[in-house]
């Protein structure tokens, strides 16, 4: 029987600017919240809070835009300063129609507008980027939460991403730290006896949407804690792997 999986939002964070101690933070939020953290336990960071302490951020006022953005803004009604910016952060263009604009951003994942985004930003005309390294972003997140508390947990930073033929966003993990971001089955049998070929679990997208359950959109609660998911964090507190490894490379991507 499985065990029990417990999800917390850790509320009480102040608006979070630039150079910010997140990992402090988090970590005294948790602890006002009666929520103190133990070894194995799962922080899950909304990528917005991430990016607001690293300065992931442009203001809008300083973007001056080029004529393909221009273009694009007058024919869909946009603001060409923001259409400049995910421009900038695109490695390339997916898909750019009916007024929206599909990209791939530097580090390889495939979301709308490059995960540039001007919801929830705070005051002042700006946008929000991704940060620059997800999986350094949790490394460092991880290791300022051992220096506070002396705990080993995993860390995940996690943004809302669409999905191809399915309705609706769920969350993806974009950095990971401290735990398996997959869990591969593949070899083991299933519970007919029958060898699996192809199951490859997506855990840490799994974990970052279980704890998106408890933060959401409006509610201004950017991150949760998991406790009660074992078997991932390596012993030692070793990193066993990264957001990059969800990335699914090129050469096995049937849909490019």
């Amino acid at each position: 029987m499985s065990a029990p999986l417990t999800v917390y939002p850790i509320a009480g964070l102040p608006e979070v600017l630039p150079g910010d101690d997140l990992a402090g933070l988090f970590c005294r939020a948790a602890e006002q919240a009666g929520t103190a953290l133990a070894d194995g336990d799962v922080a899950v960071f909304a990528q917005k809070v991430v990016s607001k302490a690293e300065g992931s951020r442009v203001a809008l006022s300083e973007v001056r835009p080029s004529e393909r953005a221009l273009d694009w803004a007058r024919q869909w009604n946009k603001d060409a300063r923001l259409v400049e910016v995910v421009l900038r952060e695109s490695r390339r263009i997916v898909r750019m129609e009916r007024g929206i604009l599909i990209a791939e951003t530097r580090h390889g994942f495939v979301c709308a507008n490059a995960g540039v985004d001007v919801s929830n930003s705070g005051t002042g005309d700006v946008a929000i980027l991704l940060p620059e390294d997800p999986d350094r972003s949790a490394r460092r997140l991880r290791a300022g939460i051992a220096a506070a508390t002396g705990r080993q947990v995993g860390v995940i930073v996690a943004d809302s991403f669409g999905r191809p033929w399915r309705n609706g966003l769920t969350q993806a993990a974009l950095g990971v730290a401290g735990l398996a971001p997959l869990l591969d089955l593949r070899g083991r049998a299933d519970a007919d006896g029958r060898p699996m070929h192809v199951t490859v679990i997506a855990v840490a997208d799994e974990l970052a949407g279980a704890a998106d359950l408890v933060c959401g959109k409006t509610r201004r609660v950017p991150a949760a804690l998991i406790r009660g998911w074992s078997g991932l964090l390596e012993a030692g507190g070793a990193q066993p792997g990264a957001g990059r490894d969800l990335v699914r490379p090129a050469e096995e991507d049937l849909f490019r």
